[in-house]
């Protein structure tokens, strides 16, 4: 008797936890599986686009077709003025190695954004120059707390032009900032940024240092309202407590005006004050109308408490874009602006907090021009919805139309920025943009993408392409360019020479009903060299081209030489004839290319005539 309720259990244990399950799954639920599961899928569906906002998805079909004309590639000008060629990494290289100025100066990323610059609407690129204390030259407490105070402006270009060398081109640069469009930048100095250390002082005896010059430093001093005064000794004694150091309490150099700057990260401060919120990994930096530096940074709110809904990594299953944290990079101050104000979490927030929260209508109009869609939330709803766009139980349940986002290599695509005229629109717009395979497929079965500007921030689209027909996916035309024979011998010219060839993103951009694919190619003489971007490959149809710029390439594919407002003549390439030996050089080893890319494709009139250009260069340099 004293073993039968052991015994009781481990029949139980053996019975009803193992064995019934078994037995009730094979011969009840397997024979009948999609009827008796299609309640808990119905609520999976429902409950997983609830979660993740997939609902607000419209799914559009887009018919493509290979007609694209020089004529429609004149009329989407401005979507191809704004192809971005530079990519983040390579770029980021660049700017550190021209624009740092000093070794303490440091880019720490690069950020993705549209401005209206000399009256065209404009994707940049730009970067700020904080001021990286791991690198001062002299460490000690005066120099990190009382004169290496903060960083110095910006560096802000375009995203797809580039200089005779390979390099960027700017729209500002240097320090102090000089500006070559209207594009100004007031007031430079960055005392809040990703790279600050926990504190500094203001306003003491010592000059703080603001940027080098030939002749020497100059020196500033902050006129702000950030921080906090220490104008009495029990102030001191605090400040000195709370940072752990006695020269708080001790230095000579504080006066009763001096006021001490902390919680400077943004990362930190934004969560310091609102530690219910999660936060994106990418702030950016915006210049307002004043020439002030602002930093934005998206606001999430989470759960892990949706029933029925699909976990991520973590166990969260709800997530909202629902707010827009604004720092001013010089004094400091925050605003959080509700971006969604149909989260139900931010309802409670905006309610335990009102004083916290601002409705979005209430940001400046020069800020709210610069809210864009966040790549990270993006991703996540991409990766969602590559299952979750089917809505019928049964082909959810059959898996028959699963997508995928496409990767090169071992690295899944990410959501791109760009601006371009969506189908059915007359205006070119600020979006973000991520295209779809089918599972286990290469060619393309959508793109999705999210709206930045006015009133239609926010709206998501799926173009969807037809099932009955081949589009060309990402991973299909990366094989294609390797496995064209000019290119890959070129690539294998210069990795021969020593360079290190590093392969831009491949960025599919839709114009009217067609795809072109885009992919920059850069140089760099070693892995510390400066990268320059030295080629342009561009797809379309069955066509590859490879040319020293976007504008080239598209005249090979197009024919449309002044659809750019490029420097092309008539009948091709113009040869500037006053230029040096080296410059001559130059050219003729690009008009050799051309002619080499046109006998490949069979064009043999554009081959004789980049042979006839060729011996006009080859005449001058003999001179």
């Amino acid at each position: 008797l004293a073993l039968l309720p052991p015994f009781i259990v481990i029949a139980v244990n053996i019975i009803g936890i193992r064995l019934y399950p078994g037995v009730l799954h094979k011969f009840k639920v397997a024979p009948n599986e999609l009827a008796l599961e299609t309640p808990y899928i119905e609520n999976n569906l429902k409950f997983t686009r609830f979660g993740y906002d997939l609902e607000k998805i419209e799914t559009i079909p887009f018919d493509v077709d290979t007609k694209l004309s020089a004529a429609d590639i004149a009329k989407n000008e401005a979507t191809i003025k704004n192809i971005r060629l530079w990519d983040h990494a390579p770029l980021l290289k660049t700017y550190s190695q021209l624009q740092q100025i000093r070794t303490y100066y440091k880019f720490f990323d690069v950020d993705n954004d549209r401005y209206l610059v000399n009256g065209q609407y404009s994707q940049v690129m730009l970067s700020p120059r904080e001021l990286s204390y791991a690198d001062l030259p002299s460490k000690n407490w005066i120099n990190e707390r009382l004169i290496f105070t903060h960083g110095n402006g910006i560096t802000f270009g375009p995203v797809s032009r580039i200089s005779k060398e390979g390099l960027p081109e700017f729209f500002v640069k240097d320090i102090p900032a000089v500006s070559l469009a209207d594009i100004k930048v007031t007031r430079p100095a960055i005392y809040f940024g990703e790279l600050s250390n926990d504190y500094v002082i203001v306003k003491t005896k010592v000059p703080e240092f603001s940027y080098p010059t030939a002749t020497g430093n100059i020196n500033t001093t902050y006129n702000g309202k950030g921080g906090v005064a220490i104008d009495s000794l029990l102030k001191k004694a605090l400040f000195a407590a709370k940072f752990k150091t006695e020269k708080i309490l001790l230095s000579s150099d504080i006066t009763a005006e001096s006021r001490i700057i902390y919680n400077r990260n943004i990362n930190e401060r934004v969560r310091a004050i609102a530690p219910f919120l999660s936060f994106d990994g990418d702030p950016y930096m915006v210049v307002d109308e004043k020439g002030t530096l602002k930093w934005i940074i998206d606001a999430y709110t989470l759960s892990n408490r949706l029933p029925y809904s699909q976990p991520l990594k973590g166990g969260i299953n709800y997530m909202r874009n629902s707010v827009k944290a604004v720092i001013d990079a010089y004094d400091g101050s925050l605003n959080f602006y509700i971006s969604d104000p149909n989260d139900v979490l931010v309802k409670v927030y905006s309610r335990i907090f009102p004083e916290l929260f601002k409705p979005l209508a209430d940001m400046p109009d020069d800020l709210r021009r610069h809210v864009r869609y966040p790549h990270q939330f993006l991703q996540v709803q991409a990766a969602m919805f590559s299952a979750y766009h089917m809505t019928d139980p049964k082909v959810f349940y059959n898996k028959e139309n699963l997508w995928e986002i496409p990767a090169l290599g071992d690295k899944p695509m990410e959501p791109y920025y760009t601006i371009m005229k969506l189908p059915g629109e007359k205006m070119e717009e600020y979006i973000l943009l991520l295209p779809f395979t089918p599972s286990k497929r290469d060619n393309l079965a959508a793109w999705l993408t999210a709206r930045c500007d006015g009133l239609n921030y926010g709206k998501i689209m799926a173009y969807t392409f037809p099932r009955d027909r081949l589009i060309y996916g990402p991973k299909q035309i990366d094989a294609r360019i390797n496995q064209d024979s000019f290119i890959s011998q070129q690539l294998s010219l210069w990795s021969q020479r020593g360079s290190e060839v590093i392969r831009g993103s491949l960025l599919v951009i839709p114009i009217e009903k067609s795809l072109l694919y885009v992919q920059p190619l850069f140089l760099a003489a070693d892995k510390a060299g400066l990268p320059e971007l030295k080629r342009v490959i561009v797809s379309f149809d069955d066509q590859v081209v490879m040319e020293e710029n976007l504008e080239l390439a598209l005249q090979q594919l197009f024919g449309a030489p002044n659809a750019l407002n490029a420097p092309i003549a008539a009948k091709g390439v113009m040869v500037d004839m006053k230029g040096s030996p080296s410059t001559l050089a130059k050219e003729a080893m690009g008009i050799y290319e051309r002619a080499i890319n046109l006998q490949r494709q069979g064009n043999w009139a554009g081959y004789g005539e980049e042979v006839q250009r060729l011996g006009v260069v080859l005449q001058q340099m003999a001179k």
